[in-house]
């Protein structure tokens, strides 16, 4: 397989510096077997949580904390991260080893915690260059019984019982992240406050529950560099309890959007996805419920719609954060441009233009 998406690294970002001394020599008191010598940087491509790279002589460490400068109400909960993923050890879902959480802002200025470095590469681009059409198949198959096995996760005997409310995840997620939106845009965008009127109005009648990641898409998967199949998946940062064909409509997000939409957002409008070793959308679906057991898929339009609002509104937030000059992202500034195109591709789709 290719190597040309392994993740990329840079030096730490002037405003998410830290004083390394002070952080090394707390590791070394409470993360085991770390040892000096070590070195830190920072993980290009993340658009909300810094993500640093930290290497020593015998081990290599993640290190993730929240950004700095004020933040919009109940975002970047990595103390939420952390316990998802300890929870998740040892089920169908791959994540990586968590190591330790500090809820001492002390430290390095924030809440942060130290995962195990999961080795493997990262595709942002969703047409995985460098890939053969097999393997792109065998990628894509994996994304998807990945998201059906997080969804067959019995939340309540993992421990998770409590991690979010159950019911009503939908409405409440509408009201969130228009509040979200609201806090952040930067101007009216008319087809958003229509998607907006639209959904309020449309919410599904049957509800349902499992465990939901909230950005399950390739860009948020670890690949074995030696063979097509998901190592890890991170960026745990929007999971909670809520309805599960949410999750899997943002996973199927790709097959709305056109292939120039950016590298988080980029999709398969207008591509022959077969040529590519890729299934259909209605593949993939029919591929989720044989493993999930469902029989079919209701609302589809709804639930593609709100993914694509949602979208549009974290993706307005990253923009704002850009102009505070707090984004962990380089490329933030090009992000409300594709707010403005998720947001009429979210509108067009429900109203069935």
């Amino acid at each position: 397989m290719s190597d040309a998406t392994a993740p990329k690294l840079i030096e730490v970002l002037p405003q998410h510096r830290v004083d390394e001394t002070v952080l090394f020599d707390y590791l070394a008191d409470h993360v085991e077997g770390f040892v000096f010598p070590a070195r830190l940087r920072q993980f290009q491509g993340g658009q909300s949580n810094p993500t640093f790279l930290i290497e020593t002589d015998a081990r290599r460490y993640v290190l993730r904390k929240k950004p700095p400068g004020k933040l919009l109400p109940s975002a970047h909960q990595i103390d939420r991260e952390y316990r998802i993923q300890s929870a998740l050890a040892g089920t169908d879902v791959p994540v990586a080893p968590m190591l330790h959480f500090c809820a001492d802002p002390a430290i390095i200025g924030t809440e942060f915690y130290m995962m195990a470095h999961v080795e493997g590469l990262v595709f942002h681009d969703v047409m995985m260059p460098g890939v053969t059409p097999a393997d792109r198949g065998a990628i894509q198959r994996d994304l998807i019984e990945t998201i059906a096995g997080l969804h067959r996760v019995d939340y309540a005997a993992v421990g998770l019982g409590d991690y979010g409310r159950p019911d009503h995840y939908v409405a409440r997620q509408i009201e969130r992240w228009t509040k979200q939106y609201e806090a952040s845009r930067t101007e009216d965008l008319p087809a958003m406050t229509n998607l907006i009127a639209w959904l309020r109005g449309n919410i599904p009648e049957r509800d349902e529950s499992a465990i939901v990641h909230g950005d399950f898409r390739l860009g948020n998967m670890v690949i074995d560099p030696s063979a097509p199949r998901i190592l890890a998946v991170l960026d745990w940062e929007l999971s909670t309890l809520g309805h599960p064909l949410a999750d899997l409509a943002y996973c199927c997000m790709s097959y709305h959007l056109p292939p120039g939409s950016g590298p988080a957002m980029a999709g398969y409008q207008g591509i022959d996805v077969a040529e590519l070793g890729l299934m259909t959308e209605q593949k993939a679906l029919d591929l989720y419920c044989a493993r999930t057991g469902r029989s079919g898929i209701e609302n589809w339009r709804f639930f593609m719609g709100f993914s694509l609002f949602r979208s549009a509104a974290i993706v307005e937030g990253v923009y704002a954060r850009a102009l505070a000059g707090n984004a962990a992202d380089q490329r933030a500034h090009r992000m409300h441009a594709v707010c403005i195109q998720v947001a009429k591709t979210g509108w067009d789709l429900v109203r069935g233009d």
